[in-house]
């Protein structure tokens, strides 16, 4: 099978839906969501892009990432 190349807005799209998965994991408060999971989603949220961060990142400017190590 020939592999689906995603586009730069499907992948913008993909972030930002991602970060508002996370913020509503931290703000479950029921047994659903054990605590740990809403700390660590609490944390990936500290640095995690939001959508004025994804606008500056798509235009190059500033230093926003660094290469995975």
């Amino acid at each position: 099978m020939e592999k689906q190349l995603t586009t730069p807005a499907e992948r913008t799209c993909a972030l930002l839906q991602t970060r508002e998965f996370l913020v509503a994991l931290t703000r479950r408060s029921t047994l659903d969501v054990p605590e740990k999971i809403r700390a660590e989603a609490a944390a990936l949220l500290r640095h995690y892009p939001d959508a004025g961060d994804m606008s500056l990142i798509a235009s190059g400017r500033g230093n926003w990432l660094a290469p995975p190590e």
